[in-house]
C-alpha cells in the first residue's frame, strides 16, 4: 500500500483525539475520544461533524451539460431545477452500478459528489463519456457534513440564510467570510447541511463550527451506524457492478422521464436490462432489510438460510443499531423471501441467528422538507 493521502482536517482530527485507519486511501477518523456508540447518538440527539473531504467533488461545463449526464446516469438530469441537488447512478452496459452520486444543478454548471473510493475511475468515466465538448474540473476542496437535529440551530447562528434551504436544494453562502456551497442533504437519516469549502480554509470552518456546543467531531464508525439504520446504500458493499438498481431497491433513481414511456426513455449504459427488469418485474434478486434478536451484530458478507437450510442471500452491510436497540442490516435475498416479516436465518460462527426481513430505513428520518 501506498502513502495515504490526508484531507485539510487531518492534524485536526489527530488534535482532536482521533484514532486515524486507512479507508479510501485516506487517512481517516474512525473514532474520537467520546466513541463510536456516543458519537452516534450525538448525531441522533444533538449535531455532529463528520470530515467527507475524501469525496470527490467536480465541475461539468458545457453547451447543454444535463443532457450529456443524461448519456452517463439513469436519473433525470434534463429536468433537475436550478438550485437542487439529485442522487443518480453511473450504470454500466449490463446494467450494473458503477457508482451512486450527488448532481447538483448549480445554474451555469453541474456540481457532481462522487464516492472517495470511486472517484478516480468516475473522473475517468465522465472524460470518456463527455469527450472533448464539456470541461470536467475536479476540484480541490473540503467538504464536511453538519447533521443531527440541532443543526439547523447552528447554521441559524453562523448562516442564517441557509436555513432556507428544504431537503436536497443547494446553495452559494458565507460562512464567517469564507464562501461556501451548502446543501441540505446527509448520510445520516437526521436533518444536516453539506458544506463544500475551498481547501485552504477548510480547518478553519471545522474549527469554527466545533466551537458551537452542539457539535461534537464524528469518525467513520458512527458515519456507517448512522447510514445503515436510515438504510442508506454504502457503494462497494450494498451494490456494486453486480447489482442493477432495480435489484437494489433504487428504481426511484431511474427517473420518471428514463423509463418506458417517458419522453427520454432509456439512454444510459444498460437501459434496455434496466427498464426491462422495472417492466417486466423478473429479476431474481432483491436488497432488503433485516432485523435481528438479541445484540450480536450480523456482519457484511454473512450468509443467509431459510429455516428448511437452502442458502438464499447474503448480508451486504450490518452491525448493532444503537438508536433501534438491535442488530441491523441489509442484504439480498432471493425474491421469494423479500416479503416483509419473512424469517430468516444468518450463520455466525456456526450458528444461525433469526433476522426478520423488515421495511426500511429502521429508524423515522428527519429530513427538512419545509
Amino acid at each position: 500500500m501506498g502513502e495515504l493521502d490526508k484531507t485539510p482536517l487531518y492534524e485536526l482530527h489527530v488534535e482532536c483525539g482521533g484514532k486515524m485507519v486507512p479507508f479510501a486511501g485516506y487517512s481517516m477518523p474512525v473514532q474520537f475520544p467520546l466513541g463510536v456508540k456516543k458519537e452516534h447518538e450525538h448525531v441522533r440527539n444533538a449535531c455532529g461533524l463528520f470530515d467527507v473531504s475524501h469525496m470527490g467533488q467536480v465541475i461539468v461545463r458545457g453547451q447543454e451539460p444535463a443532457a450529456a449526464l443524461e448519456t452517463l446516469v439513469s436519473a433525470d438530469i434534463v429536468g433537475l431545477p436550478e438550485g437542487v441537488q439529485r442522487y443518480a447512478l453511473f450504470t454500466n452496459d449490463e446494467g450494473g452500478i458503477l457508482d451512486d452520486l450527488m448532481v447538483s444543478n448549480a445554474g451555469d454548471h453541474f456540481y457532481l459528489v462522487v464516492n472517495a473510493a470511486c472517484k478516480e475511475q468516475d473522473i475517468s468515466y465522465l472524460h470518456t463519456g463527455l469527450a472533448g465538448e464539456y470541461e470536467i474540473e475536479v476540484l480541490d476542496r473540503g467538504l464536511l457534513a453538519l447533521q443531527g437535529p440541532q443543526a439547523a440551530t447552528v447554521m441559524q447562528r453562523l448562516c442564517p440564510e441557509a436555513c432556507d434551504l428544504t431537503f436536497m436544494h443547494h446553495g452559494r453562502f458565507e460562512i464567517d467570510g469564507i464562501p461556501v456551497w451548502i446543501s441540505r442533504s446527509g448520510y445520516t437519516g437526521e436533518d444536516g447541511f453539506e458544506i463544500s469549502v475551498p481547501a485552504e480554509q477548510t480547518e478553519a470552518l471545522a474549527r469554527l463550527l466545533l466551537e458551537q456546543e452542539e457539535v461534537e467531531p464524528i469518525g467513520l464508525g458512527a458515519r456507517d451506524s448512522l447510514r445503515l439504520e436510515a438504510g442508506l446504500c454504502l457503494y462497494g458493499h450494498d451494490i456494486d457492478t453486480t447489482t442493477t438498481p432495480v435489484e437494489a431497491g433504487l428504481i426511484w433513481a431511474v427517473g420518471k422521464p428514463r423509463r418506458h414511456g417517458g419522453e427520454r426513455a432509456g439512454g444510459f449504459p444498460g437501459a434496455d436490462i434496466v427498464l426491462h427488469q422495472i417492466d417486466a418485474k423478473d429479476h431474481t434478486r432483491k436488497r432488503v432489510g433485516l432485523l435481528g434478536e438479541g445484540r450480536a451484530p450480523v456482519r457484511g458478507g454473512t450468509k443467509l438460510y431459510d429455516q428448511d437450510d437452502k442458502h438464499i442471500g447474503e448480508v451486504t452491510s450490518g452491525g448493532f443499531g444503537p438508536s433501534v436497540g438491535k442488530p441491523v442490516a441489509l442484504g439480498y435475498v432471493d425474491v421469494a423471501y423479500a416479503n416483509l416479516d419473512t424469517q430468516v436465518f444468518a450463520e455466525v460462527r456456526g450458528k444461525r441467528l433469526p433476522m426478520t426481513i423488515s421495511k426500511t430505513p429502521f429508524v423515522t428520518p428527519h429530513y427538512y422538507r419545509g
